[in-house]
């Protein structure tokens, strides 16, 4: 028998696994439910690339070890995911500008100065919105929720000059990250609370975009909307919901209902992949056969 392993990737042709073949991942916990995996090696096969993609279980008290053994493993580079993002902000030796704006951590590169910490969210949110030939800066966006993917989203629209009105459930919430917005220099940021039907009413109709990063509408609860005039949509709005899963959303069916553009977060998932690829590999993948690989998945 040869040394080579013959296998046959879940969305690309046949491969061989190697000693010359180079290996990236994703840490989170869990990740199981990962749809990456697919994409990157679609990718990788697609472009004849010497590289395997790989989900890595790692609990939290674990991503200090996981993360200093990379280099000796010869591993180019991981994807962090829940619970993992801003926990190696820390860990990481050299932060990237964009991950220590938005305090959070998304890719890690292996490279001869130590672990370089990116964030690709903000990148991969944005690349979609420019594809659609629209003109945001000097516009307003709403912008619902204030975890994790809101704060890519938020930094990442008032760089690009759109004023950004926020909505979460938690007032406090909303409030910290508008501070932490401002903090970085950017004044183009209010907080609306969802007592003020007004003002919300107000924000909805001047909005041209509107972003969901909450998890409302997501399996297994699909049939979940976020609490919002929808009848304040005047059709020339785009609406960009980051849930993926169900791909289209109520809140997007709503929307084209009205006449809305819709974006779905496929998209982000697909780009902010995409950048990461790039990272490591030196190349733009085909992006449309990752998306073809993420739509194949969540069948």
């Amino acid at each position: 028998m040869g040394s080579d392993i013959n296998t046959r990737g879940v969305n690309g042709p046949a491969s061989q696994i190697n000693g010359a073949t180079r290996l990236v991942g994703v840490f989170g916990f869990p990740v199981e439910h990962s749809l990456s995996p697919a994409m990157h090696n679609a990718a990788f096969a697609a472009l004849n690339l010497p590289f395997v993609y790989l989900p890595f279980r790692v609990p939290p008290e674990q991503l200090k070890s996981a993360l200093l053994g990379l280099s000796s493993l010869g591993i180019v580079g991981v994807n962090l995911t829940i619970p993992h993002k801003q926990a190696a902000l820390s860990l990481v030796d050299i932060v990237t500008d964009e991950a220590a704006e938005v305090g959070a951590v998304n890719t890690v590169h292996c490279t001869p100065e130590g672990l370089v910490g990116d964030n690709t969210d903000g990148l991969g949110f944005y690349t979609p919105l420019k594809e659609t030939n629209r003109e945001f800066a000097g516009t307003r966006a709403l912008v619902l929720g204030a975890g994790g993917a809101a704060r890519s989203v938020v930094f990442r629209l008032a760089r690009e000059g759109v004023a950004v009105a926020l909505l979460n459930r938690t007032l406090d919430h909303a409030a910290a990250l508008a501070m932490s917005v401002r903090s970085a220099g950017y004044e183009n940021v209010s907080v609306l609370d969802y007592a003020d039907t007004a003002g919300i009413r107000e924000a909805l109709h001047e909005a041209s975009l509107v972003v969901n990063t909450t998890r409302v509408g997501m399996f297994p609860e699909s049939d979940g909307v976020p609490e919002l005039p929808l009848e304040k949509l005047s059709g020339s709005q785009l609406v960009y919901d980051l849930v993926y899963n169900p791909v289209k959303t109520r809140l997007l069916e709503e929307a084209e209902k009205r006449g809305c553009e819709t974006m779905t977060g496929v998209k982000m998932l697909v780009y902010q992949g995409a950048a990461a690829f790039e990272r490591w590999t030196g190349m733009w993948p085909p992006t449309a056969v990752m998306e073809s690989a993420v739509l194949r998945g969540l069948e």
